[in-house]
């Protein structure tokens, strides 16, 4: 490798642009062997995925968690370089999308520098995107300009939304985790997805450096990656005056009115339905949830959370039945009743006369309906996937994912996806609550209630010698995950 390679910015002839560093950008193979979700038990073929990433301090290298999701091996290859070296992953942050890796190998590090980054771009800046797309081997360069900044949600995954910038730079697969760099070589954000609708062109998405530093910073703090904060509530706007006046504030005050609480957030200790947030961290919030950005923008509130850390604290000023209070309260991360994700643990399940019982998240509903699931999942499980609140921070929507047909369950084979509410009139709070139940269950019958009224009774003997047999018959290895034995 060329020693004296490095990353420092030269002028380009005749023009205020400098060079962006392409040593530091970096190609990423990965392995990846995901969960199959419709048979927990097992795992899926495994496939191979190529992106881009960029050295950054620390002997580390940022790209997409996306690129490294569900990975059995990951290898980074520099661009002067014909050998390929193994990374490891040390974080992944899969709300923000970025992924923190680092290589032993001391001859990866050898004469490159790391990126240096940029402050926030304003609109119409010029951008250069570079990665590793389809369509070659070797790096590639578009170019383009910050036509968008807002917050936006960074995938299916993620629970809140977070600053993004949209740029008219092409980004296409395999630029993913690729840098992005201002007209003065630093970057200013990682390149993350596009916009695939068909009524939209040239429109891509670029994680920018606030939020990338976050997380790098999450991760120094606390030796992992532990999330953006979310106030844990939902809002709406109070742009019509009558509902203002109604709620008793004053002409000159604006706000969000405060529709339900998370019961498992902090914020159910001391906000309450029909709140008005005025401010938050002493930022007067704005009739439609926006705050003051930057000179002549606005951008909606969440940004002002989302810069705050896990555990940190916020002071929220409320006007509760006229009168205004003020709650300083921590911050934590958002607890959803379906997660969306498992932060790469396999999925649980538990099996007993044949019938599968599993936990719902957003993993699952994909496997099981597709990218599209909100339009052709079970209404009731979409329902509850958008609009159910976990009440406590271990609570599980529990599931019959399927029916493994056999003498013993009998007329219960079409049983499917259909949520078990309780076992012989105790609630099923998780999957682990039900296990123990069943496994310690000394009564005649098994009878599992299931919504609308349905049931599921087994006998109990009959049904538990049953089990094994169907085990060994369908080559299950075991009755229950792991995590569900201990």
């Amino acid at each position: 490798m060329d020693s004296n390679s490095t990353c420092s910015s030269e002028p380009v002839a005749n023009a205020s642009r400098v060079v962006p560093c392409m040593d530091a950008v970096v190609k990423v193979f990965c392995v990846h062997t995901e969960p199959n979700f419709s048979l927990p038990w097992q795992q899926r073929r495994q496939s191979s995925s190529i992106g881009s990433g960029v050295i950054v301090g620390g002997r580390r290298v940022l790209t997409n968690a996306h690129c490294v999701e569900h990975h059995t091996q990951v290898k980074l290859k520099r661009r002067d370089s014909d050998t390929k070296f193994l990374a490891t992953v040390l974080a992944m942050g899969r709300e923000c999308d970025i992924a923190l890796l680092t290589v032993s190998d001391d001859e990866f590090w050898e004469g490159v520098s790391p990126v240096e980054f940029g402050a926030l771009p304003a609109l119409q800046d010029a951008v250069t995107v570079v990665g590793y797309p389809i369509g070659g081997d070797t790096i590639s360069v578009t170019s383009g300009v910050v036509s968008r900044i807002q917050t936006v949600p960074y995938s299916v995954l993620a629970s809140s939304k977070l600053l993004g910038l949209q740029i008219d730079a092409a980004i296409n697969y395999g630029n993913s985790g690729g840098p992005a760099y201002n007209d003065r070589g630093k970057c200013v954000g990682l390149a993350f997805r596009k916009n695939i609708s068909n009524d939209a062109d040239n429109i891509g998405y670029v994680i920018p450096t606030p939020v990338i530093t976050h997380f790098i910073e999450d991760y120094e703090k606390s030796g992992k990656y532990t999330g953006f904060p979310t106030l844990g509530i939902k809002w709406q706007k109070m742009e019509n005056p009558d509902l203002r006046n109604a709620m008793g504030m004053k002409p000159d005050q604006k706000g969000i009115l405060v529709k339900r609480v998370e019961p498992t957030c902090p914020a159910s200790g001391c906000l309450q339905p029909s709140d008005v947030i005025l401010s938050f961290d002493g930022v007067d919030m704005g009739n439609d949830g926006t705050v003051p950005f930057r000179h002549g923008e606005r951008i909606g509130f969440s940004y002002l959370v989302s810069k705050k850390y896990t555990g940190e604290k916020a002071l929220i000023k409320v006007m509760r039945d006229s009168e205004v209070h003020e709650f300083e309260m921590t911050l934590s991360t958002h607890k959803r009743l379906i997660p969306g994700h498992l932060n790469g643990r396999p999925p649980s399940y538990y099996i007993v006369a044949g019938i599968v019982f599993a936990a719902v998240s957003v993993p699952y509903l994909r496997a099981e309906y597709g990218k599209s699931y909100e339009h052709r999942a079970p209404a009731k499980l979409v329902v509850k996937h958008l609009h159910a609140l976990a009440e406590s921070a271990d609570e599980q929507l529990v599931v019959i994912s399927q029916v493994l047909a056999a003498d013993i369950n009998t007329g219960y084979e079409d049983i499917s996806n259909s949520q078990v509410v309780s076992f012989n009139g105790q609630p099923v709070k998780n999957l682990k609550n039900l296990v123990t139940m069943v496994e310690n269950c000394k009564d005649k019958f098994l009878k599992f209630g299931l919504e609308f009224g349905q049931i599921v009774i087994l006998e109990t003997k009959t049904a538990k010698a049953a089990t094994q047999d169907i085990l060994t018959a369908r080559r299950i290895p075991s009755a229950m995950s792991d995590d569900l034995k201990a």
